[in-house]
């Protein structure tokens, strides 16, 4: 017994000693520095519910007064044009894109260039991008980046080389389609949508196999020639909604922008675009709901099988998308749980919706609007005011939002801390008027709103302009979707500003148009540090560690709708100088060199010796062909030259050579020499003599 008891304890003694060594080992362990874990922006909006939240709590309202460059990257483009793209830094890899849908792979801690992608397409498919040459960013999975090209390819790239893995062309070339939205990750699959609403195109949405790029299916947004049959029940049932023939202008629809994944639902939500042309007249002879314009569509991820949808804008006529942002989050609502969907689109309206059906909960004005005078608070449809409907009345309708929209393209962001959705908001008024619609005439090539170009420009009288630029503004929002109220707002000095990121430290950061970044107090709104960057922003920031560390970045580069095509809003603006990605940290001393300063090009127009017929022709021409890039009565704050600058306009020649011979075809600008004649060239030359005229008459009014 006592030889038992003596091997018990024996092997007691030799288990204590394991034990004892192991909890030392732990313990020098603990004592022992740790490399800290990384922390990705590995999905668009930070997670699949697109919040564009952080946990990152390093930068704080105390200490966010030391945020120093911590290093730069510029993009190598063409042209200096417009940058939306959100980067994603995932594995302490950075990948971002630029205009012309180039990528660049980044050092995420020190900047340093790994590779660089170029898709090489023809400059001259800028001509179908209504709205700047831009990308709004990648996709990562599986250790590929995926890449939406301006020329509707949606390429895999290796994210260690750059190398193309496979491509895919996801539209038809034959029409004016584009892809400038970011690619979304849903399980196996890369979902993408595609622009062209105004060309004449037919909207729809499609999913291809990540590691193969096989599609997978598609869905289309509205329906075709009812003759061809339809797709799927989900198609014969929106066709009820509408008339005329409608496939014969394409109809609009397309999905070009935003998208959330909800997984624990299995439900992919599409935001559908603006009807094509815009006047229902021309689309749908005046009648029905035109679905699923204007909406947002539930699918199945894995089949693309319709769920439900919600329309915003039932039988839309003032180009009003419900493709901004989408956040998906649960609210408790009238005391009850609710998982809900969250959208301030173009309208005006600010909306919740329960995700799990697409059942209306609330929708409150966010901006002024004028359109409609509220929604029916069961079903959330709009109570249309009768003067909106301006479709073939030939009368005019002073509509807000403007088609900028009172909440554009750039994300918003969701903070679950606060309960607060913070957003930048645009008031923008915008003259909707129809031509006759026995008139219209549709151009595949063209711009096709169904409106009269000549009366749509914004009126060239000095005292009428200084009241329409009153009119206008623009700011960064808190709001309380619970409430259904501003908690704060900061004006900005432009209507057209950038994207949002909030994190749980209690930070909101924000760039604008005239070039600050800046970061803002989640609670009050209260500016608490800010940095200029050397040209406008209106891309959205993300935020990231490494080894630790956290990072905030942001991309650079003035551009897009706004001001390439209404520069009379934008005018203190910094026009784009950089194209780049700039990276701060606690402490960062890294120099960022701005660009100087360039004096304006010379204004010393020709004498204008037209005829009044004759420059009315060209200002009815101009607004029809140039205005999308040039600007509204040749006013532009984008990329694009400053025609009334430019010293081709004293030599009709050159001026030909520009737009009827594709002279500067690969920096975008298109060769007309298809739809238009010499002698209206030359009338189009003499209406940008006259309007350079008037600008050295009173250069305070541009």
């Amino acid at each position: 017994m006592s030889l038992v008891r003596s091997r018990l304890s024996g092997a007691r003694s030799v288990k204590f000693k394991a034990v004892s060594a192991a909890m030392l080992v732990v313990a020098l362990a603990s004592c022992a520095p740790r490399k800290a874990a990384n922390v990705d922006w590995a999905l668009h909006g930070q997670d699949a519910g697109e919040k564009r939240f952080s946990d990152l709590g390093e930068i704080t309202p105390a200490n966010v007064g030391q945020l120093g460059v911590a290093w730069y990257a510029d993009f190598d483009a063409r042209s200096l044009r417009g940058v939306e793209g959100t980067p994603l830094v995932v594995d302490g890899v950075m990948y971002a894109s630029g205009p012309w849908s180039k990528v660049i792979a980044l050092d995420a801690q020190s900047g340093k260039k790994l590779w660089e992608y170029d898709p090489q397409f023809d400059g001259a498919i800028a001509r179908r991008a209504c709205c700047d040459v831009v990308n709004r960013g990648v996709a990562y999975a599986d250790g590929k980046v995926f890449v939406g090209v301006l020329d509707g390819r949606l390429v895999a790239l290796d994210a260690k080389t750059g190398k193309p893995v496979w491509t895919v062309q996801t539209t038809d070339t034959t029409k004016s389609y584009t892809v400038t939205g970011a690619p979304r990750i849903v399980k196996d699959k890369v979902v993408i949508g595609n622009g062209g609403a105004e060309y004449g195109v037919r909207g729809y949405v499609t999913a291809y196999d990540v590691a193969t790029g096989k599609q997978a299916w598609r869905f289309y947004t509205i329906p075709g020639d009812p003759k061809k049959g339809f797709e799927n029940d989900a198609m014969a049932m929106a066709a009820k909604s509408w008339n005329g023939e409608w496939w014969k202008y394409g109809g609009g629809g397309t999905a070009w922008d935003s998208m959330a994944y909800d997984p624990e639902l299995d439900l992919l939500y599409i935001g559908v675009g603006n009807g094509g042309p815009w006047d229902r007249a021309v689309r749908s002879a005046g009648k029905g709901d035109n679905l699923f314009l204007s909406s947002i569509v539930a699918v199945r991820p894995s089949t693309g099988e319709y769920v439900w949808h919600f329309q915003e804008v039932p039988g839309d006529e003032w180009d009003y998308t419900a493709t901004q942002h989408m956040i998906l989050a649960d609210l408790e609502i009238d005391g009850k749980p609710r998982k809900v969907l969250m959208q301030a689109p173009k309208n005006g309206f600010f909306y919740v919706l329960d995700r799990t059906n697409g059942a209306f909960i609330s929708g409150t004005p966010y901006v002024p609007v004028t359109w409609a005078k509220g929604l029916d608070p069961k079903t959330g449809r709009p109570d249309i005011v009768p003067e909106a409907r301006y479709s073939g009345t030939g009368k005019p309708f002073l509509g807000m939002p403007s088609p900028a929209g009172g909440h554009g393209w750039q994300p918003m962001s969701f903070n679950p801390k606060t309960g607060l959705v913070y957003l930048p908001t645009a008031e923008i008024p915008y003259g909707y008027i129809s031509g006759k619609t026995e008139d219209f005439r549709f151009d595949p090539r063209g711009w096709n709103t169904g409106q009269d170009p000549g009366k749509t420009a914004m009126p060239e009288d000095p005292a009428i302009r200084r009241q329409i630029r009153g009119m206008m503004g623009g700011a960064l929002v808190a709001w309380d979707p619970k409430a259904r109220k501003r908690v704060w707002s900061v004006p900005m000095p432009l209507p057209w500003n950038g994207g949002v990121l909030s994190t749980a430290a209690g930070l909101v950061f924000q760039g604008n148009g005239t070039g600050d970044f800046a970061a803002y107090d989640a609670t009050s709104g209260k500016k608490l540090w800010s940095m200029p960057m050397g040209s406008g922003i209106v891309a959205p920031p993300i935020t990231y560690s490494v080894a630790g560390v956290q990072y905030v970045s942001v991309a650079v580069g003035w551009g897009g709708i706004l001001p390439l095509n209404m520069g009379e809003a934008l005018q203190a603006s910094v026009k784009p100088k950089v194209n780049r990605v700039v990276t701060f940290r606690i402490g960062g001393k890294a120099p960022l060199p701005l660009p100087a300063k360039e004096a304006e090009a010379p204004l010393a127009p020709p004498p204008s010796t037209a005829s009044a017929a004759v420059i009315e022709q060209g200002r009815v021409l101009y607004h029809v062909r140039c205005w999308m890039c040039h600007g509204d009565t040749v006013v532009n704050h984008g990329g694009v030259p400053d025609l009334r600058r430019s010293m081709v306009i004293a030599d009709a020649a050159a001026f030909r050579g520009f737009v009827l011979e594709g002279a500067a075809e690969p920096l975008g600008m298109p060769n007309f020499s298809k739809d238009l004649k010499p002698d209206e060239v030359e009338a189009i030359r003499a209406y940008v003599i006259k309007r350079a005229n008037d600008l050295k008459a009173d250069p305070k009014m541009p």
